[in-house]
């Protein structure tokens, strides 16, 4: 019993004869240029993965002794590289390549991985990459590991991110790169040749790159609409007469603003669907490429429909902040003392009653679809679907919790669209003019699913085309 209690459930992969990276007691010599907080989270996760580490300094004296981990050994440049059996890493910034030029003749034969990044975007000129490929003619070098923080390859795989850009102009020395990032437990991806340097060395420079055009448009949505209210509550009710509203701005008027924006880039998550359906059956092909503009706001989605889920989420939340105002103590109080002083025993609406009751519901059901939106979103939760339930969740489920939205802000106006005291000074309320994009929206979907159109579109999107009778042949004919 104690044996079979010892023995792993999992047995290890069998060894490959074509494997570069043998997994034995002694592990192989990987050699590392630089003494850096970089170079000392690679020498953690490397002796941890079983390999052996020699790091190489212009002046091993000043190293300081416990800085790296038992069993690495700190030497001199050149005893590094030679002690290195196949694979060095130059954890060196840039401007410090020049101290490397001694060791052209030691790094012959070896395979050189430089882990530096950009100093700035925009860059002009050769990579860095590309400049140790030129100081190094005869020595392959790769590129790889710079997107993982010290952080991330100091603890492995289980924080941070997994993936490892990897480039390089030798297929032999990319392989060898290749199998040491999964031996260290990452995820490489190849990106191409050594010309492709330059976006992975700018790559940990990007700010949220994808999140620009989305949340710029949220900012500028939210503008409009908190404007808006400001002027139609506060400020022409102050100039026509003097009635003073100023404590609803940090509230009531923001809580009036967020699921306006929210119903609006909503609904601009489905449009740009609606205009490519629009554009291929005007077009009778789908081989024709979109617009740029068109192809970047598909491509841009994913980050509206977070933000806003993000304001969905901030309306409830304000929502509930309403009765702990001080200034709803005050209207409940006054409510039941006019209702007193005019005899009023009982106050009831069921009109308003179920009013309360539906858009509340169907507010709560929206943002609960909402929810299983944004988490399907998530990498770990997306790849775990196939291609008909991503689309399901994602287009199926999207357009309910658009249209729960809408009928949550139809039950919230009930009829006071209708009636001429809700256009004060001549200006729509904030949710009529919410709704505007949504409906358009909804409705054009609705035309596109119609049946003269929904297969005439099935036939475009399977290779038909409007200029021919049959289906294209040939190579290129009904491509996916």
């Amino acid at each position: 019993m104690h044996q079979d209690m010892t023995t792993p459930l999992l047995s290890p992969p069998a060894p490959s004869s074509d494997l570069l990276l043998p997994e034995g007691l002694q592990g192989p010599v990987v050699g590392i240029l630089g003494t850096g907080d970089l170079c000392r989270s690679l020498c953690v996760r490397l002796v941890a993965s079983g390999f052996r580490v020699v790091v190489g300094s212009r002046d091993p004296s000043r190293v300081r002794r416990g800085a790296f981990p038992d069993g690495v050994e700190v030497k001199s440049q050149t005893e590094a590289v030679d002690g290195a059996e196949r694979l060095v890493f130059a954890a060196v910034f840039p401007e410090h390549y020049g101290s490397l030029v001694g060791l052209r003749d030691r790094l012959v034969g070896k395979v050189l991985v430089d882990v530096s990044n950009a100093s700035g975007l925009n860059r002009k000129g050769p990579s860095n990459a590309e400049q140790l490929a030129k100081m190094f003619p005869q020595t392959p070098v790769v590129k790889g590991f710079n997107v993982l923080s010290a952080w991330a390859l100091q603890n492995g795989p289980h924080d941070g991110n997994r993936q490892v850009l990897i480039c390089s102009d030798c297929s032999d020395s990319k392989s060898l790169v290749v199998q040491l990032t999964r031996r260290l437990g990452f995820t490489p991806v190849d990106v191409g040749g050594l010309g492709s340097s330059g976006s992975v060395e700018e790559a940990p420079l990007l700010l949220f790159p994808s999140w620009g055009g989305p949340i710029l448009t949220s900012f500028l949505l939210f503008l409009f609409f908190y404007g808006y209210s400001c002027t139609r509550r506060i400020l022409l009710p102050y100039l026509d007469h003097g009635q003073n509203n100023l404590y609803q701005l940090p509230l009531v008027t923001v809580n009036e603003t967020l699921p306006a924006v929210a119903m609006v880039t909503l609904a601009l998550v489905y449009l740009p669907g609606v205009v490519a359906s629009v554009l291929q059956l005007s077009r009778g092909t789908k081989y024709q490429p979109f617009p740029d503009w068109l192809d970047r706001w598909m491509c841009s989605r994913k980050q509206l429909g977070l933000l806003s889920f993000l304001c969905s989420v901030l309306h409830a939340v304000y929502s509930l902040c309403l009765s702990l105002r001080r200034a709803a103590g005050y209207t409940l109080t006054n409510a039941a003392f006019h209702q007193v002083k005019a005899g009023v025993e009982n106050s009831w609406v069921e009109e308003q009653v179920w009013r309360s009751d539906l858009y509340l519901s169907s507010g709560t059901l929206g943002l609960g679809v909402l929810a299983l939106l944004a988490l399907t979103s998530l990498p770990s939760v997306g790849n775990a679907l196939n291609w008909r339930e991503f689309t399901f969740v994602q287009s199926g489920l999207g357009y309910v919790a658009l249209t729960l939205s809408i009928v949550h802000v139809l039950f919230f106006g009930w009829d006071s669209a209708f009636k001429p005291s809700s256009y004060q000074f001549y200006l729509p309320p904030v949710f009529v003019l919410s709704l505007i994009l949504p409906c358009c929206v909804l409705v054009s979907r609705l035309l596109l699913a119609l049946p003269c159109l929904a297969f005439r579109l099935r036939k475009i999107r399977r290779g038909w085309e409007s200029g021919r009778r049959t289906c294209p042949s040939g190579d290129d004919g009904g491509d996916v």
